[in-house]
């Protein structure tokens, strides 16, 4: 079984990142980010009580994967359920690069590492 990081933890985490952005990505942080809080994410999020998001923009949500240690970005149909599952491991400013890059440019713009596969 895993724990869910602590808000203090993941503050610490943010905090870093924050140190490392500059410019427009500060800037872009600062409109989409949001008080942490816990959001569902079917079936891997139930047992840590769900994934800290981050920052919101349009019907994408910045999370922390506890599990695999790392800020995602995922869509959102319905607010406080995260749609997709993602493993990457990535410091916050990665994904807030990320989105702002797929604002600028249209499109997906990166690669994200699936769930879990069941080994044959």
């Amino acid at each position: 079984m895993w724990e869910s990081i602590t808000i203090e933890a993941l503050y610490d985490k943010i905090l870093l990142a924050e140190e490392e952005m500059r410019g427009e990505i500060l800037r872009f942080w600062e409109l989409i980010q949001i008080f942490p809080e816990k959001w569902q994410q079917l079936p891997y999020g139930q047992e840590g009580g769900g994934f800290w998001a981050v920052g919101l923009c349009g019907k994408q949500v910045i999370w922390y994967n506890d599990i695999e240690e790392g800020f995602n970005i995922s869509d959102y149909d319905q607010y406080g359920l995260i749609k997709d599952y993602w493993c990457n491991q990535d410091a916050l400013q990665y994904p807030v690069q990320q989105l702002l890059s797929i604002i600028k440019m249209g499109g997906e713009g990166f690669r994200r590492a699936g769930p879990p596969q069941e080994i044959a």
